[in-house]
């Protein structure tokens, strides 16, 4: 990750929050989802640092961002993602999010009043339920996993996220995912963010998606073996006036499995 840039530091209750800014033009914020950070963007945001004043960030407690005992929940991160737009003093962004980056946009514009000239959804945790059994298993017993031995942890976290990813992805490449979740503080803030979720988060919002006040995007990978691509069309049909775009040969993690689709989908949509 030494070539993604990732320069400023914003204060948000304490904690350091990482972030860049890149280009010029309208307003463009990349929001990403968990166990990632800001790295997930870097084949799709730097064709748009020509046309867009692009922004990202690593959320709390994920990337190089603070990783603290603290809470770093669903139930802050619309917070951070309120307080950041107000910093970058910008308005109406054209904003794409991905997995829980799909639930923090949702919710600081819907619960936070922040208006977005469009929305990009790209296999977003939006509908209830969700989590795996994973996710389920972690939240009982956070304290165990968190003190796993070291090379446990090692392969615990790269399987994980190739769980993500539909096609076989090279060690190297994975390894900017995993590293912040490797040692000290990583280990313990991955299984923290886990043990963090909680389906309320997404439900304070759900029964809002109608009333959603800007253009909306959904992709959706056809392969998608975290959240079946079953629920983004539930989604579509909640959200008027929504566009649905499945995206073959690509799981969870569009942006490894195929960043020249949402590039193009972005660049229609844009």
């Amino acid at each position: 990750m030494t070539d993604w840039l990732l320069d400023q530091v914003f204060d948000f209750n304490g904690h350091s929050v990482r972030h860049a800014v890149r280009g010029d033009g309208p307003p463009l914020v990349f929001v990403h989802g968990t166990p990632f950070s800001s790295y997930v963007w870097h084949r799709i945001a730097p064709h748009f640092f020509a046309t867009h004043r692009v922004y990202y960030f690593d959320l709390l407690g994920y990337g190089r961002s603070a990783k603290p005992a603290a809470d770093v929940s669903l139930g802050v991160q619309n917070q951070l993602l309120a307080q950041l737009l107000d910093h970058w003093n910008i308005q109406n962004p054209d904003v794409v999010a991905h997995d829980f980056g799909g639930a923090t946009a949702l919710r600081t514009h819907l619960l936070n009043g922040k208006d977005y000239r469009s929305l990009t959804l790209i296999d977003p945790v939006a509908l209830t339920p969700w989590g795996s059994p994973f996710v389920q298993h972690v939240r009982q017993h956070e304290a165990a996993f968190s003190g796993l031995p070291d090379y446990i942890q090692r392969a615990v976290v790269p399987t994980y996220i190739r769980g993500a990813i539909h096609r076989a992805i090279p060690d190297d490449e994975l390894a900017p995912y995993v590293e912040p979740w490797l040692g000290d503080p990583g280990q313990a803030a991955f299984y923290r963010q886990i043990a963090q979720m909680d389906e309320r988060y997404t439900r304070e919002a759900e029964s809002l998606y109608p009333t959603i006040r800007c253009r909306v995007q959904i992709l959706w990978g056809k392969d998608d073996q975290w959240i079946p691509i079953e629920r983004g069309r539930a989604l579509h049909k909640i959200i008027p006036g929504s566009q649905f775009h499945p995206i073959p040969n690509a799981g969870h993690l569009v942006q490894e499995d195929a960043p020249e689709a949402i590039v193009a989908a972005l660049m229609r949509f844009l």
